[in-house]
């Protein structure tokens, strides 16, 4: 059975098979905990004391989750694309309740996903859907369950549907990417920016990282590129990696601000 699959218990990565490390956290971006490699599986999550969390992040954006979190704590978010729902990012957690909620909100087109750290049991939610799963080819060596669900794009965009597209900046990760929604905050325009661009507590600013639990910041010049790109999107509101982590209104501003401020403390 596929849920019986190893789950890291750190990061939430699902692998194919048993092994004795996670690739994932023995990378210098994130961690092994002290005490050591843990594993659990998503039957043992599901036979755990979880919920699941459906709410409202922004207008027509609807976050989901589990409680309590599971891994790095993420949620993702369900975007209402013309053509069809599409899964932003993904969590660890998925049972035959939380299928049915999302089929009842009009269920998925696609699964798309900005960095490794997110990969999780995105297969177990593709085989559920139906759908295939969208990642770049500059992180296909994190992949832990190789599937053909998986389709590897390349360049720096791809169009998953009318007006909306991948965009590929390589902060956090090579392949790290962000959703652009030209519809999004009543057609001006919205990013969905994982912990690519990452949403902080001063929704005044965004924050550009390497590594986020071994504060390592992101290269400079990763930095000047992503800002380049950026620069060309129309958007207005940035949907991050955490619930409420959200800002409304100025988002192409407080990223341009952000990443000259960033530039002008690291030269």
């Amino acid at each position: 059975m596929t849920a019986d699959l190893p789950v890291c218990a750190t990061c939430a990565m699902q692998y194919s098979a048993a092994r004795p490390d996670c690739p994932i956290c023995e990378d210098e971006r994130q961690y092994v905990p002290p005490s050591g490699q843990r594993w659990t599986s998503l039957a043992e999550l599901r036979a755990g004391d979880y919920s699941i969390r459906i709410e409202e992040q922004g207008p027509g954006v609807l976050g989901i989750g589990s409680e309590p979190a599971i891994g790095i704590g993420q949620r993702a978010l369900l975007v209402p694309a013309e053509s069809g729902n599409i899964l932003w990012d993904c969590v660890p957690y998925l049972d035959a309740d939380l299928v049915r909620r999302v089929t009842e909100l009009g269920g998925l087109t696609a699964i798309a996903i900005s960095h490794p750290h997110y990969y999780t049991t995105m297969v177990e939610w593709a085989e559920a859907f139906d759908v295939p799963i969208y990642l770049h080819e500059k992180d296909q060596q994190w992949i832990g369950r190789p599937h053909e669900r998986i389709r590897l794009w390349s360049g720096q965009t791809h169009e998953l549907a009318d007006g909306v597209t991948l965009v590929n900046l390589g902060v956090h990760f090579d392949g790290g990417t962000v959703l652009h929604w030209r519809d999004g905050a009543d057609g001006k325009g919205a990013l969905f920016s994982g912990d690519i661009v990452q949403v902080v507590p001063n929704r005044a600013l965004v924050a550009f990282m390497y590594s986020y639990p071994n504060y390592i910041p992101e290269r400079p010049a990763v930095v000047r590129h992503a800002g380049e790109v950026l620069e060309r999107l129309a958007f207005d509101d940035i949907y991050g990696a955490w619930w409420g982590a959200v800002i409304r209104g100025g988002g192409g501003a407080i990223v341009r601000r952000s990443v000259a401020r960033y530039l002008g403390q690291v030269a």
